[in-house]
């Protein structure tokens, strides 16, 4: 595990303070725990855009062009 050392406006610091002691949490843990998120966030845009990046129109067409023209179903309308 690494040690490190962040700079926090004081307002922030205490936020963070207090929203760990709601969750029953640590600091230490309560920002792990946010970096963790803020990276799952980020590295699942990454995914996305790489497996986007292997779509072919011509297949969206393909498979769009197999839905039904019909009207939609009570409820399901554009509003």
């Amino acid at each position: 595990m690494t040690a490190i050392t962040i700079r926090l406006p004081n307002s922030v610091h205490q936020k963070i303070k207090e929203l760990a002691a709601r969750d029953d949490v640590s600091v230490n843990q309560f920002i792990a725990s946010a970096a963790s998120e803020k990276m799952a966030s980020v590295l699942t845009l990454d995914f996305l855009k790489a497996e986007a990046a292997k779509g072919k129109r011509s297949d969206f067409d393909h498979y769009l062009g197999m839905v039904p023209d019909i009207p939609a179903q009570p409820g399901d309308e554009r509003v």
